[in-house]
């Protein structure tokens, strides 16, 4: 199974504007964390400029489907976002 990072970039107020669709963001990542795909996810703090997410699977393809039905990204919080291959080097993810 391959490693995968899905990066965020975000609005630069995005965490006053969050709010209304946190709730349906929280239940689409738990959804892939209980499928198993969707391992880690948060914030970038301090300024907060976006957010990572970590997906194992055969290919992008979860976390690109994530990213493609994620309320913040279909609100327009999401400015960009991308996926790539983590070859973890050192650790077990």
């Amino acid at each position: 199974m391959k490693s995968f990072l899905l990066f965020y970039d975000v609005v630069p107020d995005y965490v006053e504007r969050r709010a209304p669709y946190r709730p349906a963001h929280l239940e689409h990542a738990l959804a892939a964390h209980e499928r198993g795909e969707l391992i880690l996810g948060g914030a970038l703090a301090a300024p907060c400029e976006g957010a990572v997410l970590f997906f194992k699977g055969d290919s992008p393809a979860a976390a690109e489907a994530f990213a493609r039905a994620d309320p913040y990204v279909l609100n327009g919080l999401v400015t960009r976002w991308r996926v790539c291959e983590w070859v973890v080097v050192i650790g077990k993810p």
